[in-house]
């Protein structure tokens, strides 16, 4: 039986657990005390637990690390600690410490699900993936619930863990994970703007009507650790003046709070310990930076300086410490002094400046970059506050103000908001008291729960039974789904995508919305895929079809799933119709509903375990391959006039009927092709699929002859190239996949054999871990059978192609890419040795990879030796070593990537001293974006016209 209603705080910076009897008042709402340890010989409960994993080497916590309980995941081998404890020992060791594992929760450019944290950390350190990393922080509460409470566990009782209302549905998903791999497997999602607000609503009691009397519109701006949250909610007076509240709006996601104004003064002392003594270096030289490690650290110390010089009756400044590491210990610990007006000038002018209502954020990434994480372009929120009130307010702009997190523990802050809304409105804003911003988020979660109880109790009295009196006087705060959920359609070649409105902003919970009047065609028996794009502005209605231009659509994980065929079929297709629900949890459900049989339906859950796009999984959204209109309306239309006769001709080549066709013609394929859609540079994504479906239609007769099956391979990697990018890419790479295991039907021609490398590098991108290791053991195995060959070279094709296949598998785990970069050195002390060699050294060692995630790039004490060997060249007579040292002392920003200042600095002087292009200087110097023309170097192929990938 449930006895309690929990609120869970999952936040970046701590978490906190609150909770209240379901049949009590909120008055009664209190804090769970979490045990920790506060060192290897003390545990004490403490009402926030530090959102911190340290991952201790074997033996370095004795065995202190098994109480009060065991980390989740965590071994003898491996052993952990969470809390304060894991903070002390991150404060030294930076390198161990697992922290902002939400905000890596919701980063969509690595796999959330891969043990990838601490970000950066040495090749001895066991590592954690975020959801793991959110999961053993639950767990942690959970433990210490069911201590305090042996006769109530967790799990059974009524749960609601909060969420940024920012959170994508994809984050939201691991957010569930994380709760179901902690032992919580059932509990509603709550925005973390709406449960603060609730904490102040419950606070209020019955004076609640009274304080909110003349107010309109209340604007909550919540600013953690790791996001800023912002929510706009209506209040309107009821008959009897009770309030009716609804959320009309929410920010998007916004990666920036508190750690961004930590490492922002870390940026600000950083040169009075990177050895130039306060100075900056020659303007011609990169800036002296802190390793990785010591920067960390740096963080952290001026997080607590920041926390002294904002409170009240603050110092007019405080000394910031770093010790050196090892045996100069001692030697090497320097000591800097931020002043109050450093702070004061940093953090409020830096992050909350005036600025007119008119003002935008910046779209050019700023100096302000942290370790991996993707951080807003412009770091001042109230530019990003001005932009949401112009798209959600008007000119209505709120006049009550509730603040909570951690950054407004300091008056400054809270000033300085206060002022600028005043500015823009011509008035002050009331500003709400909120007594405890560290656990508000909590403590509204428990609320929420007990007005939802309340609810409960109330629909029971309706239906004729009796209720217990309700006890809280905490109103629902209404409003629905706070963004708008499409389907994405394919467009006209060279225009917007459309989409398909399946769930129109405001849809209540619970409603479900049928798109009755358009019917589909879905196919069984194999793998489907779905994209969805989310809006938090303007109005639609269900079924509306509309293009996907403007600014405001985020690209949401997609809809993934393998649906069954019937019993003895290999596959089926059946009439559906697409139902989508935000459900009571919290989180998005689309179904494809059978029309024939009412009661059959498949859910389609999100796909979030690896990149988009980059995870080799099946694709399907609303194409003709998968799922069909059979209803009448308008699909996918005007493909280019001449395509029809471009099909054709392939049909004629490929097709099904035996056709008296030269070998000159096969093999002139392309060249015909070009000369009725023109030269094939220009093909653009829409057209080159289109080319590739009627390529893979035809695949079963690529290998009639010789000819035949190169003219396929050459043809068919290109319309396909990079393997990502276009919709439905990741469901054809999974049917050419299917090609792999059959090999070359002509093996015997060494032609054959380079068009087949060709191919599988142009589509490289597409494939997944498991499937580039096949590969590269495949194309391993044949490079070193013809370097051994003194006679006949050509047997396996290509020396060159087999070379620059290998480079480009950016997905598999270094250390295999290490390995070849070794071997490879070794060969180019041959004097034969091709050119492109280099050319692949540098894919390997890249600091930034053109499409895998950024934690598969080699570390750079790995990468410092192909670099080495680089310098060791004469770049005026070799410029395929000078672009390799280009691309592997390419500045990103991220310290755990890049490579040491004072070897940057050798190859930018070496840059200098023999004229290189200008724009690989820019590489090395600063974070910037590789143009086309060196893009298409690196990648080996050019990119189909309006295609960007990660590099």
């Amino acid at each position: 039986m449930k006895r309690y209603t929990v609120g869970i705080d999952l936040g970046t910076s701590h978490t906190a657990c609150a909770y209240a009897p379901l049949e009590g008042r909120a008055a009664d709402i209190a804090l769970l005390p979490i045990p920790q340890r506060l060192s290897a010989g003390e545990v004490q409960a403490q009402p926030l637990l530090p959102s911190l994993r340290y991952q201790a080497a074997p033996g370095e916590l004795g065995e202190a690390w098994r109480q009060p309980w065991p980390p989740l995941e965590a071994t003898d081998d491996t052993p952990a600690t969470l809390g304060r404890w894991a903070r002390d020992l991150g404060a030294a060791v930076p390198g161990r410490l697992v922290e902002s594992a939400k905000s890596w929760l919701s980063h969509p450019g690595v796999d959330r699900t891969a043990p990838i944290l601490p970000w950066g950390a040495p090749q001895d350190v066991a590592r954690v993936s975020p959801v793991q990393a959110s999961a053993s922080y639950l767990a942690h509460v959970r433990a210490a619930w069911d201590a305090a409470h042996p006769d109530a566990p967790l799990h059974a009782q009524d749960l609601v863990l909060t969420v940024p209302a920012s959170f994508d549905e994809g984050a939201r998903a691991l957010t569930l994970e994380a709760a179901r791999l902690a032992g919580l497997p059932a509990l509603q999602l709550l925005e973390e703007p709406k449960a603060a607000f609730h904490d102040w609503l419950a606070l209020q009691g019955e004076q609640l009507a009274a304080q909110l009397a003349g107010c309109r519109l209340v604007l909550v701006v919540d600013v953690g650790g790791g996001t800023t949250d912002l929510t706009l909610i209506r209040v309107d007076t009821q008959a009897g003046g009770t309030p009716r509240l609804t959320r009309i709006a929410v920010g998007e996601h916004l990666m920036l709070g508190g750690d961004n104004m930590d490492l922002a003064l870390a940026h600000l002392l950083e040169p009075q310990f990177a050895g130039d003594g306060g100075h900056l270096p020659a303007a011609r030289l990169p800036a002296a930076r802190l390793p990785a490690a010591r920067f960390a650290q740096l963080v952290q110390r001026c997080r607590q300086a920041k926390e002294l010089l904002l409170a009240d009756g603050a110092p007019d400044s405080a000394a910031v410490t770093l010790l050196g590491t090892g045996s100069r210990m001692l030697a090497q610990t320097h000591t800097a002094t931020l002043t109050r007006a450093q702070v004061l000038q940093c953090v409020v002018e830096g992050f909350l400046p005036q600025v007119p209502i008119g003002d935008r954020p910046a779209r050019r990434q700023g100096a302000l970059r942290g370790l991996g994480l993707p951080y807003p372009a412009d770091a001042a929120i109230t530019r990003h506050l001005a932009q949401f009130l112009a798209q959600h307010a008007g000119g209505d702009l709120p006049d009550t103000l509730l603040l909570n997190g951690g950054v407004f523990h300091a008056p400054a802050l809270v000033q300085r908001l206060t002022e600028v809304l005043a500015h823009w409105r011509g008035a002050l804003p009331r500003v709400l008291h909120n007594p405890h911003p560290d656990w508000a988020v909590a403590r509204g979660a428990a609320a929420y729960g007990l007005a939802q109880h309340s609810s409960s109790n109330t629909h029971t009295a309706q239906s004729g039974q009796a209720p217990a009196a309700p006890k809280t006087i905490v109103p629902r705060i209404g409003g629905g789904s706070a963004r708008s959920y499409w389907l994405v359609l394919p467009g006209k070649a060279g225009t917007a995508p459309q989409g398909i409105c399946l769930l129109p902003r405001g849809t209540e919970e619970g409603v479900r919305l049928v798109l009755t009047s358009r019917r589909f065609a879905l196919r069984l028996g194999q793998a489907v895929r779905f994209a969805l794009v989310a809006r938090s502005q303007g109005q639609a209605q269900a079924g509306q079809i509309a293009p996907l231009e403007g600014d405001g659509w985020a690209e949401l994980p997609p809809l993934a799933t393998a649906l069954p065929a019937p019993e003895g079929r290999a596959t089926a297709q059946v009439e559906v119709q697409l139902q989508a629900c935000m459900t009571e949890v919290g989180t998005l459900e689309v179904r494809c509903v059978a029309t024939q049989e009412a009661d059959q339906s498949w859910r389609l859950p999100f796909a979030v375990r690896g990149a988009a796009g980059t995870d080799g999984a099946s694709k399907s959204i609303a194409s003709r391959t998968e799922l069909e209109s059979v209803s009448g309306q308008k699909g996918s239309e005007g493909k280019a006039s001449r395509l029809p006769q471009a099909l054709a001709l392939i049909d004629r080549i490929f097709g099904t009927q035996a056709q008296d066709v030269a070998p000159k013609e096969v093999r002139q394929l392309r060249q015909s092709l070009e000369k009725i859609l023109g030269p094939r540079a220009g093909w653009d994504v829409a057209l080159l699929r289109a080319l590739f479906d009627a390529l893979l239609a035809r695949a079963r007769r690529r290998r009639r002859t010789p000819e035949h099956e190169r003219t396929w391979l050459n043809l068919a990697g290109w319309c396909l190239r990079p393997g990502v990018g276009a919709e439905l890419d990741a469901w054809r790479i999974a049917q050419v996949w299917q090609l792999y295991p059959q090999g070359l039907g002509h093996g015997q021609d060494a032609a054959n054999w380079t068009e087949w490398w060709v191919f599988w590098r142009r589509v490289a991108a597409g494939l997944d871990e498991a499937q580039q290791m096949q590969v590269l053991e495949a194309v391993a195995g044949c490079m070193q059978k013809t370097v051994q060959r003194s006679q006949g070279k050509a047997a396996w094709g290509s020396y060159d192609d087999m070379l620059r296949l290998f480079a480009a598998m950016e997905a598999v785990p270094w250390q295999y890419r290490q390995e070849m970069g070794q071997w490879m050195l070794q060969r180019l002390l041959r004097p034969d040795e091709s050119a492109q060699t280099w050319w692949a050294i540098g894919r390997l060692a890249a600091r930034q990879p053109l499409a895998a995630n950024a934690h598969r790039v080699m570390p750079p004490e790995a990468a410092a030796e192909f670099l080495h060997a680089t310098l060791r060249e004469d770049w005026r007579h070799n410029e395929h070593a000078l672009f390799a040292a280009a691309q592997i002392a390419r500045m990103t920003g991220d310290r755990a990537r890049d490579l040491p200042d004072a070897l940057r600095t050798e190859v930018l002087e070496k840059m200098r001293a023999t004229h290189a292009p200008a724009r690989w200087i820019a590489l090395v110097e600063q974070p910037t974006a590789m143009e086309a023309e060196d893009q298409q170097r690196s990648l080996g192929d050019s990119l189909p016209p309006g295609l960007v990938l990660v590099g």
